[in-house]
C-alpha cells in the first residue's frame, strides 16, 4: 500500500490496518445476524462486508463512489448483490420504501449535511424497516481528523436519529485487554506528533489543507506501531464485543426504526 493512499479506505490485505479492519468486520458480523430480506448498503469501501451480508438477506443493492477488483470480483461471485457507484446523499434512483434495512458504516461523519441523510434512508426504508449505523465516538479520537466534517457523541447522535426514527438500540463497540493496550500504546505516539503543533493548527486550519499531512503522518504512524508492538498484527474480530454504549466505546452502534 503506498504511504499517501489515504487511511480512510481501510484493506485487509495492509498489516497496520488490522486493528480498525477487525473493529469494522465486527460491525459486519453483528449486522449479518440482524437484516433479511432486501437490505442496502451505503459505503461499500472495500467491499469485505458484501459475503457475510449477502448470504443472508435476499438481495444487497451496496453504494459507494469507489469501485475496485474486489467488489467486481464479488458481484461475479454473488448474484442477488448489486452495486452502484454513485455519491450521496441523495439516493437517487431508489424508490421510497423499498428495503427492510440499510447499514451504512463509518459514512455520516464524512457527509455534510447529516439531516437531509438520515431524511433520504427513511425515505427508503419500508414502514417499520430498520437502520443499523456505526460511526466513531468522538469522545475516543485522538486527534481531529480531516476526512471527517464532524464527529458524535453518544448523545448526540442520538439526539440526530430521533428527529426521524425511534431508537431500538444504542450499542457501543469495544475493545478487549488486547485492542485497548493498543490503543493506548497509539494515543501516546499521537500526543508525540501532536505536540509540534503548538499554535494548534490542526483545529483551526481547514480541512482541506490538513488532509495530506495528516494521511501521511498517520499511515506513517500505523507503520510504527506495527514496529514497536507487533501484537496489533494478532487482533482479531473477537477481541472486539458490543456492549451498552458509553463513552469508552471505540465506535457509536446503533439500531433505529421507521
Amino acid at each position: 500500500m503506498p504511504i499517501l493512499q489515504t487511511a480512510e479506505r481501510i484493506s485487509s490485505t495492509e498489516p497496520s490496518d488490522n486493528y480498525i479492519f477487525q473493529r469494522s468486520v465486527l460491525a459486519y458480523a453483528e449486522a449479518a445476524k440482524i437484516v433479511s430480506g432486501n437490505v442496502l448498503e451505503i459505503g461499500t469501501g472495500n467491499g469485505y462486508g458484501i459475503e457475510m451480508i449477502a448470504r443472508k438477506v435476499s438481495q444487497l443493492y451496496t453504494i459507494d463512489k469507489f469501485k475496485n477488483d474486489n467488489i467486481t470480483g464479488l458481484l461475479q461471485q454473488y448474484k442477488n448483490v448489486i452495486f452502484k457507484k454513485t455519491t450521496i446523499p441523495p439516493l437517487t434512483e431508489i424508490a421510497s420504501n423499498s428495503f427492510d434495512f440499510v447499514i451504512t458504516f463509518q459514512v455520516i461523519e464524512h457527509i455534510k449535511n447529516d439531516t437531509f441523510f438520515l431524511q433520504e434512508i427513511y425515505r427508503v426504508l419500508k414502514p417499520g424497516g430498520q437502520l443499523i449505523i456505526t460511526t466513531p465516538n468522538k469522545k475516543m479520537s485522538l486527534t481531529r481528523n480531516p476526512w471527517h466534517i464532524r464527529e458524535y457523541t453518544a448523545c448526540e447522535l442520538k439526539k440526530l436519529c430521533l428527529h426521524r426514527f425511534d431508537i431500538v438500540k444504542t450499542l457501543g463497540i469495544y475493545g478487549n485487554n488486547a485492542v485497548m493496550n493498543h490503543y493506548y500504546i497509539n494515543k501516546e505516539a499521537v500526543k508525540k506528533i501532536i505536540r509540534f503543533d503548538v499554535l494548534n493548527l490542526q483545529y483551526r486550519l481547514p480541512r482541506w489543507f490538513l488532509k495530506l499531512p495528516y494521511d501521511v503522518l498517520n499511515r506513517w504512524n500505523r507503520k510504527q506501531m506495527v514496529c514497536r508492538n507487533s501484537n496489533v498484527l494478532t487482533i482479531k474480530m473477537d477481541d472486539y464485543f458490543l456492549a451498552d454504549v458509553n463513552d469508552e466505546c471505540l465506535d457509536l452502534f446503533y439500531i433505529i426504526k421507521k
